[in-house]
């Protein structure tokens, strides 16, 4: 099953997502490896500097896919004011279908 996961950062917290940054990319990373991530890329302000992050990821169920959200480096350091985590139905565009 799939699930969107939408972050929205605190205002003026740019500086904990640049240095988070290569341990939010390596925990990316693995979890494309695993085949669990399925696309990837930050929200961006009216100045063009990322103001959240979405995610498209493949879990089991909500509480796997709200787990996996969980271990995203930016959350644990303090840089998310909202996280959703949807279930998400993939019609258009899908390489798997």
């Amino acid at each position: 099953m799939l699930f969107a996961v939408l972050c929205k950062d605190k205002p003026d917290h740019i500086h904990i997502r640049m240095e988070n940054r290569p341990r939010h990319l390596e925990w990316l990373d693995g979890l494309n490896e695993k085949g669990t991530l399925k696309i990837a890329g930050p929200f961006l302000d009216d100045h063009e500097k990322p103001c959240g992050s979405m995610l498209l990821i493949e879990a089991k169920d909500q509480a796997s896919a709200e787990a996996i959200a969980a271990e995203d480096p930016y959350g644990k350091a303090g840089l998310f004011e909202k996280v959703e985590v949807k279930p998400y139905k993939w019609l258009y565009n899908n390489p798997g279908v």
